[in-house]
């Protein structure tokens, strides 16, 4: 290849680097203008609540087993 041949492979790989580059934000817009706003929690504390005594029986020896509710066999 001759040093022209190289230089117009490289003026056209570097004009469409800089097309694609001016398409892409034409398309996908400009992300430094935009804010956004995101929503904050609250920090973990290490206080539990106590559960309700309506529904957690304390008296239970495993209060995790499974209860059927009507006539079983």
């Amino acid at each position: 290849m001759k040093k022209t041949d190289i230089a117009m492979i490289v003026l056209i790989a570097s004009l469409s680097i800089i097309a694609a580059f001016f398409i892409t934000r034409a398309i996908l817009g400009d992300s430094t203008q935009t804010e956004r706003s995101v929503k904050t929690i609250d920090p973990i504390t290490a206080e539990v609540a106590e559960p309700d005594p309506k529904i957690f029986n304390e008296n239970a020896i495993n209060p995790a087993v499974e209860v059927q509710v009507g006539a079983s066999q």
